[in-house]
């Protein structure tokens, strides 16, 4: 069984009793095959384990869904003991925020504002804050983050290299149902119809993967007649980017980007595309 801490004292002692390399895998909960293979991937680089799972309140937005994102720690801990975790840190939010509101926030700069930026304009400003306290009460050699959140992964990373943390950020592959839909705690909030409709996602990117040899326009054509096909996907966005998420180049490795609302539901994936190749 997972050693399951809820304050920073308790972290600190149970990290305390352990010695080597610690691998971090900062979850919200609602833990799914996705995020076992984070974990598995930090039990292969790391002796030591630690994931966590806290609901932050500061990435939701005054509209979205923190009230009704599922709850399911009975669950979450048997995943995280089956796959060989050491610790569970799971804290109450006043005790990652035991002043209320933080005065001091992670800037995340220009490229929190495109992408999920655009629609949901404070969300990077919080998941950064949060993730740079746990990252500073864990104090992991390395951490995993899932490639499916990919603007995440790659402002974390950035915060990580311009704050001089020394932690080694990994990012893990999407993991995805058989049919192509990327796993996400969200999904279970789809019906059946709308389950069926959300694999318009998957299905637009490998279009666009599929067409990389004749450029980004063709990328982006050919993974916009997909989604046209399925009127109740509500686009917010498909863009083209760098790796970095700047502009693409015209040969080489770049970043094929949705996201859309199914029913309520609101969905995100993304693939690489090799242009030109």
């Amino acid at each position: 069984m997972s050693l399951v801490v809820h304050s920073r004292a308790e972290l600190a002692a149970a990290l305390a009793q352990t010695s080597g390399k610690v691998g971090f895998v900062p979850t919200m909960g609602a833990l799914h095959s996705g995020h076992a293979s984070l974990m598995a991937a930090a039990k292969q680089s790391a002796p030591v384990v630690v994931v966590s799972i806290f609901v932050n309140p500061m990435q939701f937005g005054p509209s979205e869904d923190l009230a009704k994102y599922p709850r399911t720690f009975p669950e979450d801990l048997a995943m995280c003991t089956e796959q060989g975790v050491d610790v569970v840190f799971a804290p109450a939010v006043d005790e990652v925020y035991p002043g209320g509101d933080p005065l001091v926030t992670v800037d995340p700069g220009p490229l929190a504002t495109i992408l999920e930026g655009r629609v949901r304009p404070t969300h990077f400003r919080g998941v950064l804050t949060v993730v740079a306290k746990l990252l500073g009460l864990v104090r992991p050699d390395l951490a995993i983050f899932g490639e499916k959140d990919y603007q995440q992964l790659t402002l974390i990373r950035r915060m990580v290299s311009d704050l001089c943390m020394g932690i080694d950020i990994v990012g893990a592959p999407t993991i995805r149902e058989a049919d192509g839909l990327a796993m996400s705690s969200r999904n279970r909030y789809l019906d059946e119809t709308q389950r069926a409709s959300a694999v318009a996602l998957s299905r637009a990117l490998r279009a666009g993967q599929a067409a990389a040899a004749d450029g980004g326009d063709a990328v982006l054509s050919a993974a916009r007649e997909v989604l046209a096909g399925f009127p109740d996907v509500a686009v917010d966005y498909l863009e083209l980017t760098s790796v970095g998420l700047q502009e693409p180049p015209s040969v080489g490795e770049a970043r094929l980007l949705v996201a859309a609302k199914v029913g309520t539901t609101r969905l995100i994936d993304n693939m690489r595309v090799d242009l030109g190749r």
